[in-house]
């Protein structure tokens, strides 16, 4: 069942993250589900999973970006994998880990897509300035921190079967 839930969620999330969410900005930043749902998989189901999950994920958001095809399927599958390396070494179940971990790894990815796209020549995440990264950043782990907590239910819904307990 799991092989199917989790597809479904990514489609719905990528769906989110295009039509709703792209109506929602503070100061010009949009959250970023499909970050969130990297960050969460990793949680929820470990490792190996979030790198998956945040792979595709990353491929499907990079379908509707400007930038490098496959920068966003790199950032966010070394996202998931890292939260759930953090996960299965230090983490225990509590209502505010999933947020906390959400404003992490959120801004660790923001600012991780914009120094690798500046490898591959995307200078113009680098351009305004660091600070302007910090806040970019800055906004975008918060929004996510926020969105976690409903998030959160949904990605361990679609893990169920993967967890052991």
């Amino acid at each position: 069942m799991p092989r199917v839930k989790v597809p479904f969620v990514l489609l719905i999330v990528l769906l989110v993250h295009t039509c709703v969410l792209a109506g929602i900005h503070v100061h010009r930043v949009r959250p970023d589900a499909m970050l969130l749902v990297a960050v969460l998989a990793g949680l929820v189901a470990g490792p190996e999973k979030g790198a998956v999950t945040g792979f595709v994920a990353g491929l499907l958001a990079d379908l509707t970006l400007p930038t490098p095809f496959g920068l966003s399927a790199l950032v966010l599958s070394l996202v998931g994998f890292g939260v759930g390396m953090l996960q299965t070494g230090i983490l225990r179940t509590s209502w505010w880990i999933p947020p906390l971990t959400a404003l992490a790894a959120s801004a660790i990815g923001v600012v991780g897509f914009a120094l690798l796209g500046a490898l591959v020549g995307q200078t113009q995440f680098l351009r305004p300035g660091l600070s302007h990264l910090a806040t970019i950043a800055g906004i975008v782990a918060a929004m996510n921190a926020f969105l976690a907590v409903p998030a959160t239910p949904v990605v361990r819904w679609a893990f169920a079967r993967n967890i052991r307990t």
